[in-house]
């Protein structure tokens, strides 16, 4: 367990890179022809498993510390894709492997094993290949290749699968037309058409993002591409600023796409000083007052938002807790769960949470072997009276390995 203890908080950090980014850059650079550099790259747990799923498809990948070089190839290794426990990786790689004439076993482990993956049958069914999963869920049976076409997909659980689609598509023999219905996080759905666009791939799409038009036998471009860094892991970074002291972030792009990069609007709702300036953000201690706030299109900043909430001054809302049960876990059931034990005062009505703010006493916090609950319970264990222990708190290395590391440098207590 790591105990963190009440702490004062001050100092500078490096935002780590993106790894929704780093696992978008991966899949490019295997489609492209010849070599791209990704640089400042993740080496987070999911990353790592991108990284081994593009050498299972073809890649050569040589690892250094602040570069990796992929060298594209479609050339088939192995036939069983493992994706441990990223998401993004299961539903984005599922329509690449599709582009392969051979039967490819798309599998991962823990929860990952527990998320839907429906949606994927009948358009990789329809656009040509043979696409089966079980019973709704991992380990997904495909084999391609599939060749373009008219579909229509749901977008209602996650943006992942169209993230593989808008990969995938442009290498087919025709073109392709694709609507989707009840797109969620439209934000990360820009990000894939703006590195696509970096690797030389065209695609058309209506503003509200429900249709793409995307030509075939297009060729992705090899490229040196660099990491973004991570809104999601500098949200938590930033809440712990404006909960018990200053921190600054750098390493972060202040007109970036990335969805979690809205935690800056929450924060100066509740009034934490906030300082913007290039690729830097500062946030300061400040009195705090509850805010409101719809999360449906950055889902991931509920963890966050929740430990900000506990020691805001009267009752925060936060709306689309309906995007969390196909989380690590049903994240918003296991946030209500594990703040509780520590004091906070949370209840859940229909899709918004209301949180109360009060002075949290303390306790031991079950990451559920969820990053973003470990994180956030870190956080909130700096404001509380006896502190809080992290049950499972290695599981950060899915995102953020160095997070407790960094959290201790500026000044947590934390042992």
């Amino acid at each position: 367990m790591k105990w963190i203890k009440p702490s004062k908080i001050s100092g500078t950090l490096r935002a780590p890179a993106s790894k929704s980014m780093m696992l978008r850059a991966t899949a490019a650079a295997l489609l492209s022809k010849g070599e791209s550099q990704i640089i400042n790259p993740s080496f987070c747990d999911d990353a790592l498993a991108g990284l081994r799923i593009a050498k299972a498809l073809g890649a050569y990948v040589e690892r250094e510390d602040q570069l990796t070089k992929i060298k594209g190839g479609r050339s088939l290794q192995k036939t069983i894709l493992n994706c441990s426990e990223s998401g993004l990786c299961m539903r984005m790689f599922t329509p690449v492997a599709a582009l392969f004439n051979k039967k490819i076993t798309v599998t991962g482990t823990g929860t990952l094993m527990t998320r839907p993956v429906e949606m994927m049958e009948q358009p990789l069914n329809q656009l040509g290949a043979y696409c089966e999963t079980n019973s709704g869920f991992p380990p997904i049976q495909v084999k391609g290749p599939i060749k373009g076409g008219k579909i229509r997909i749901d977008g209602s659980i996650s943006s992942q699968f169209l993230t593989g689609l808008l990969m995938a598509l442009p290498l087919c023999r025709d073109d392709s037309e694709l609507i989707v219905n009840d797109l969620k996080s439209k934000p990360y759905v820009a990000m894939t058409l703006s590195l696509l666009d970096q690797f030389g791939i065209s695609i058309y799409s209506e503003k509200d993002l429900r249709r793409f038009f995307i030509k075939g036998n297009q060729c992705f471009q090899n490229t040196t591409y660099i990491v973004e860094g991570d809104w999601s892991a500098a949200s938590f970074l930033l809440v712990a600023g404006a909960l018990r002291g200053k921190v600054t972030v750098n390493n972060l792009q202040i007109e970036s796409l990335q969805a979690d990069k809205k935690i800056l609007e929450v924060l100066k709702i509740t009034g934490a000083g906030i300082f913007k300036m290039k690729d830097t953000v500062s946030a300061e201690q400040n009195k705090l007052e509850a805010f409101e706030f719809d999360a449906t299109e950055c889902p991931d900043l509920f963890p966050p938002l929740v430990a900000l909430a506990c020691s805001c001054i009267g009752r925060s809302r936060i709306t689309g807790v309906e995007r969390l049960k196909h989380k690590e876990t049903d994240r918003a059931h296991t946030l209500l769960t594990e703040f509780s034990k520590v004091g906070a005062k949370i209840k859940i009505i229909k899709d918004r949470m209301e949180i109360e703010g009060t002075r949290l006493k303390g306790g031991i916090i079950d990451s559920h072997n969820d990053h973003r609950i470990a994180m956030a319970g870190a956080v909130a264990g700096l404001t509380t009276e006896k502190g809080v222990l992290i049950d499972g708190w290695e599981c950060v290395s899915k995102s953020y390995p160095c997070f407790f590391k960094d959290l201790k440098s500026v000044g947590g207590n934390i042992v």
